[in-house]
């Protein structure tokens, strides 16, 4: 089977991603696959549509020709509002689609017929998430350099410098989840000599954690006691906490939150999934920050778009030998990859994930009571 392959340019605010590198390009027509690149898709990480050309790419004028040519969809962010009146039964949707936090999404996906493939959930046996690791790692490692700008007076933090100096004690960085996420926040963290806390719910995660910071970083098992006593102390506090396909649980509390001192920083990467931080909501690269209770938010879901260079490639690397395969294959791809067939959301016309059907049952009900209260 020879699949023509499509390549939008991302129209989120500020994302500067794209979902293929001109060498997956590269890879694909070498394997005899049309691969079609929206004009100028890929200026925001670097890559010219020229560049694209050499490597065997046909530009399209806009999303419309694209989406019209294409049967596979690549993307990096969840499709838009003018992408979703594109999508139909023929296309297959590679993308990250955090549905469960989005279940208005979802029941809008379905209804175009599209199969969704969501590369946060695509999920090899041993429970690894390769996809979303990327990413992880890239939005870990940022979290603590823009905190620690925003703890800069100028932009309303604190002061504090979380490396602090000789005789001045350093800035307290506390992560809420001890994962990928969590573990490369706490690599930059502690590069910048900040005191670090994890807190985590598995012993074995805490355990393994403590060996590799080698005690450097202060291992807590999460308990509401324990956030809520903590938590107040921080000048960072970047949550990190994922349940994969799940919407996030609330770890810290508003009132929780209230209790931190003012100009103190918060940054929930977890918010694409709904955040594991009650006053944390979805904000924007243009948007980036508010205040509640005197306390900066910053819940940026795209935050690895802000480094589209480094992000574009990471990703191509990951998500390229499935491609591949759904180039080669279509959907009888999914058919013969269990880590593949997890990372179906939608397909029929019907949500198909259990963390998603979860989340859609809720907003139903939800939107159900709302509609009646109207009345």
């Amino acid at each position: 089977m020879v699949s023509k392959v499509g390549v939008p340019k991302e129209i989120l605010d500020n994302e500067y991603r794209v979902a293929l590198t001109q060498g997956g390009v590269q890879t694909l027509f070498a394997q005899g696959h049309t691969v079609y690149v929206q004009k100028n898709a890929g200026i925001g990480s670097g890559i010219s549509d020229k560049e694209y050309i050499q490597a065997g790419a046909k530009i399209v004028p806009d999303a419309d020709s694209l989406f019209e040519n294409a049967e596979l969809i690549l993307k990096v962010k969840e499709p838009q509002e003018s992408e979703i009146q594109l999508l139909n039964k023929k296309h297959l949707l590679f993308t990250y689609l955090h549905l469960a936090a989005k279940p208005k999404l979802a029941i809008e996906l379905a209804k175009t017929g599209a199969t969704c493939i969501g590369y946060e959930t695509v999920q090899t046996d041993s429970g690894s998430l390769p996809l979303l690791t990327p990413m992880s790692e890239i939005a870990g490692r940022m979290a603590p350099q823009i905190g620690a700008s925003y703890l800069e007076k100028p932009h309303g933090g604190r002061g504090v410098l979380l490396g602090g100096v000789p005789g001045v004690e350093p800035g307290e960085v506390i992560i809420i989840g001890g994962g990928t996420v969590g573990v490369n926040a706490a690599k930059i963290a502690l590069g910048m000599e900040a005191r670090v806390t994890i807190f985590d719910r598995s012993l074995e995660r805490l355990h393994y954690l403590d060996d590799l910071f080698n005690g450097r970083a202060k291992t807590v098992y999460s308990t509401n006691h324990d956030v809520e006593a903590m938590i107040p102390k921080a000048d960072l506090v970047i949550g990190a906490v994922l349940l994969p396909g799940k919407q996030a649980p609330h770890i810290v509390t508003a009132e929780t939150v209230k209790k931190m001192k003012p100009g103190s920083v918060i940054i929930d990467v977890s918010v694409d999934q709904g955040g594991c931080i009650e006053t944390v909501h979805t904000t924007t690269h243009s948007d980036p920050t508010y205040l509640f209770a005197d306390v900066i938010h910053y819940g940026v879901a795209n935050m690895p778009g802000a480094v589209p260079w480094t992000s574009t490639h990471a990703l191509t690397n990951a998500t390229l030998p499935y491609i591949l395969k759904l180039a080669h294959f279509g959907y009888d791809a999914v058919l013969e990859d269990r880590t593949l067939e997890r990372g179906v959301n939608i397909h029929n016309g019907r949500v198909v994930h259990p963390g998603v059907i979860e989340s859609v049952r809720h907003f139903s009900k939800a939107d159900l009571i709302a509609k009646i209260k109207q009345r």
